[in-house]
Formats: C-alpha cells, sequence, structure tokens
C-alpha cells in the first residue's frame, strides 16, 4: 500500500509527489507540473491577446508607425536612429502591455512572465509570440516596419491574382 503526499517546492513552479511504501521498502519521488502556474500563464497570454486587440493599444501602435515608418528602409545596413526608434517603442508599448497586465492579472510580474514564456514558447500562437517578439528582437521590429511601410505604400503582397470565383450553379 501506498501513501501519496503532495509536497509544493517553493523556488520552483513544480509540486514533487512523494510516494512511500506504508511497510517502509520503497520510496520515489515524481516530479509533476504545477497546473497553478500554467493556468496563470494562460490567463496571462488570454489577456495579452485582449490587449493588443483593444483599441487602444491597436492605436499607440498605429500612431508610432504611422510617426517612424519613413525611416526604414529595405537594407542590410541599420541606422543609428533605428536603435533609438526601437528603445523608444519598448517603451512606450511595453510599459503599456505591462501597466494593462499589472492592472487585469493579480500579481503578475513581468520578469516572471517572461521565464515563463520560454518554458511555453510552442504553446504561444504566431500572431501574440511575433508581437512580443519585437519587444525583444530588433529584426523582428524592423520587420515590423518594413511590412507596414510596404502596405502604406501599396507595395503589399497582393493575392487577388491567385483567387478564381466560381459559380455553384
Amino acid at each position: 500500500m501506498m501513501d501519496i503526499q503532495d509536497t509544493s517546492l517553493i523556488a520552483s513552479e513544480e509540486n514533487i509527489v512523494e510516494m512511500t511504501a506504508l511497510d517502509g521498502e520503497e520510496e520515489f519521488a515524481v516530479s509533476k507540473s504545477s497546473d497553478a502556474s500554467d493556468a496563470l500563464f494562460d490567463t496571462v497570454i488570454g489577456n495579452i491577446e485582449d490587449i493588443i486587440m483593444d483599441d487602444g493599444f491597436q492605436s499607440i501602435q498605429q500612431s508610432f508607425m504611422e510617426k517612424y515608418y519613413l525611416e526604414f528602409e529595405d537594407t542590410e545596413e541599420n541606422k543609428l536612429s533605428y536603435t533609438i526608434i526601437f528603445n523608444e517603442y519598448i517603451e512606450l508599448l511595453e510599459k503599456y502591455l505591462e501597466q494593462q497586465l499589472i492592472e487585469r492579472v493579480p500579481g503578475f510580474n513581468m520578469n516572471d512572465f517572461t521565464h515563463s514564456l520560454k518554458q511555453h514558447r510552442d504553446e504561444v500562437s504566431g500572431d501574440i509570440f511575433d508581437m512580443l517578439l519585437t519587444f525583444t528582437d530588433f529584426m523582428a521590429f524592423k520587420e515590423l516596419f518594413l511590412d507596414y511601410r510596404a502596405e502604406r505604400e501599396g507595395r503589399g503582397l497582393d493575392l487577388s491574382a491567385g483567387l478564381l470565383v466560381k459559380s455553384l450553379r
């Protein structure tokens, strides 16, 4: 017969389940991930989806991109001004996102979330991950502006030539 005890680890996001035979002969431990930390991660991701779809975030990002998109050129060489714009983007949009998450998720901590995001990287939808990547990856940030500029200048990808409309009758 086994006695099972669930022990929470203070410095970790996982629990250890200790199983000891009542006759004292066998003892082993099995690690399991904490459902609470997974639920918190899912809550934060859900809130990020809501925030980035919110008119407030969209307006801030749109205004910022409109202000600076002409600075960006599709060349391999990067201008010094790109770094200044990148830092301003991070300051403005990441701080807005963090402030919104603090209001919506009790006990939210950006450093903890960033660590958790690395562990759950494959679970985050592409659009959310790409947007979060613009805060840490300069090339993703630059690509965002190049795509925006191409769209504004009418050079975006046009798939209409590949569409074929047929009557079902």
